[in-house]
């Protein structure tokens, strides 16, 4: 499966990237949006919030890079 987000990278460079390198990606568009002053007005209000969603890549970024098996991840079950 593969996935694109418009304006942020060609498709063939996603593909390209290392699962560590998509989470970064991942983590820096969530900083981007939380700092966006469009968001802040939204005063947007919902069952996950941005803290857990880092914290979730957070512990993806640490799996990736220590050579876990993603596929047992909640979440990322076949």
């Amino acid at each position: 499966m593969t996935f694109t987000i418009s304006g942020i990278e060609p498709e063939a460079s996603i593909n390209a990237n290392s699962l560590p390198e998509l989470v970064y990606q991942a983590q820096e568009l969530l900083l981007q949006i939380y700092q966006h002053p469009e968001f802040k007005g939204l005063r947007f209000d919902c069952d996950v919030a941005l803290g857990d969603v880092k914290q979730y890549f957070n512990y993806l970024e640490w799996a990736a890079n220590s050579g876990s098996e993603v596929s047992r991840f909640e979440g990322f079950a076949e």
